[in-house]
């Protein structure tokens, strides 16, 4: 695979952002209503602390993968800590370095404003994308529970 280019989402990048989003969720065999689509795209170019950012993956020209990410507070540090909420390289471009390129590019945005902690989730499941984290970052042992 040739270089890859991570770069803040663009007006322009709206199809290949829906394509991407669209795959990842179906990954997750999740089926979401046309309204949150569009919020979540206007909420990604709304300016604010604490609104979510999202990045793309281009290779040779086509966009191979996405993240969306946001800051929140925490009563345990001054900084704030980044949650990398989405995470998701095209099928054919996996295990070429998309997913560490978009986690290094996240990482490297949270650190420009001192933010140092960024985390996420997967599903236990997901032992492709597992292989890559325990690669780049720590398991914290944390279990998540809902209230949904």
């Amino acid at each position: 695979m040739t270089d890859i280019t991570t770069r803040p989402l663009q007006l322009a990048d709206h199809a290949e952002w829906r394509r991407l989003w669209t795959a990842y969720l179906d990954f997750y065999n999740t089926v979401l209503p046309e309204n949150i689509y569009e919020l979540a795209w206007k909420r990604l170019f709304t300016a604010g602390e604490f609104e979510p950012k999202g990045l793309i993956a281009i290779v040779d020209g086509k966009a191979v993968g996405l993240t969306h990410y946001l800051y929140h507070r925490s009563g345990w540090s001054e900084a704030n800590n980044c949650y990398l909420q989405d995470l998701f390289a095209d099928p054919a471009s996996r295990g070429k370095g998309v997913g560490a390129a978009l986690i290094e590019a996240v990482r490297q945005e949270a650190a420009k404003i001192g933010v140092t902690n960024v985390y996420w989730m997967t599903h236990e499941t997901n032992a492709t994308a597992r292989k890559l984290y325990d690669r780049v970052a720590r398991r914290t042992g944390f279990i998540e529970y809902d209230l949904l």
